[in-house]
């Protein structure tokens, strides 16, 4: 037994009533073949253009090295002219990768080549559109994001490999404590199951973008994602609606941010390896107990 993966749902558009009863309510994802087709961006953004409005911004490059238990994640490893970095992705395979960068304060007038769905839901975020580049053969680790929002992922540019899991599953995917992603010692798309047995069984969604394509992640749903070629994604992100939900983003960014943080650069290595150690404990005890049930 592996993993259980099932394709996502994929429309080419759907109506406000569908997508809240089917989708948003339901916390499933949904793959919107459609919603760009409006976007001005959909046709001018391309590396080229992008390097255009922002290349002499200088950008931080991370890459699939295991994360520095000194430092605070998503630490940069390499910094780069991003005009450069766009070159480098068209040109050949790299596994540096840019995230969560706010292109649009360097090209404001970028927020006019999108539109907001607000017709499906509202919530959204407008001040942090949220944009990632990557090369081939770069990935993102396994995680949630810490301030639990709803996610608008759109693609750009070529091809992507993401693979998506509900909350529920988070101790049998080896969550590390005080945090919101996952031991990063197996590799999500061809995992050792020998080695990791509670990942056994786990259900979840596998999907691949391209080029104009949206996907909806739910609030809390864990993602990994792999540029299969050079190319970028945009994330519009949104609340949602519940004041519980809304109260736990303010303890995950309290907590297992901030915290999690100090902890890390005050105790370091030993740290990193009890988180490790009680992340495989809590693992092998959800499997042993059948969680979730």
């Amino acid at each position: 037994m592996s993993f259980i993966l099932r394709p996502v749902d994929t429309v080419e558009s759907i109506s406000p009533a569908d997508f809240k009863k089917n989708y948003l309510d339901a916390r499933r994802p949904l793959i919107i073949k459609g919603l760009t087709k409006s976007w001005p961006a959909r046709e001018k953004w391309t590396t080229d253009y992008l390097k255009q409005l922002a290349g002499e911004v200088n950008v931080s490059l991370m890459d699939n090295s295991k994360a520095d238990p000194s430092k605070p994640i998503n630490a940069s490893v390499a910094e780069m002219r991003f005009g450069d970095y766009l070159d480098l992705i068209k040109s050949k395979p790299t596994e540096l990768r840019i995230f969560f960068f706010n292109l649009f304060k360097h090209a404001p007038n970028l927020v006019d080549d999108i539109v907001i769905p607000k017709d499906l839901m509202g919530g959204f975020i407008e001040s942090m559109p949220a944009m990632f580049f990557g090369g081939s053969n770069s990935v993102t680790f396994l995680h949630y994001d810490i301030d639990l929002p709803h996610l608008f992922h759109t693609h750009f540019g070529g091809r992507k490999h993401i693979i998506l899991f509900d909350n529920k599953w988070k101790k049998r995917l080896y969550c590390i404590p005080n945090a919101t992603y996952a031991l990063e010692d197996y590799d999500v798309a061809n995992p050792d199951f020998e080695k990791f047995p509670a990942l056994k069984g786990v259900e979840g969604y596998e999907v691949f973008l391209e080029h104009g394509d949206t996907l909806f992640m739910p609030t809390g749903m864990w993602h990994w994602m792999k540029y299969l070629d050079g190319s970028f994604s945009l994330s519009l992100r949104a609340w949602d609606a519940s004041l519980s939900r809304k109260a736990q983003s303010v303890f995950n960014l309290a907590v297992k941010g901030g915290v999690d943080s100090m902890l890390k650069m005050a105790f370091k290595a030993p740290y990193a390896k009890w988180r490790e150690r009680v992340a495989i404990k809590r693992a092998e005890r959800a499997l042993a107990k059948g969680e979730p049930k």
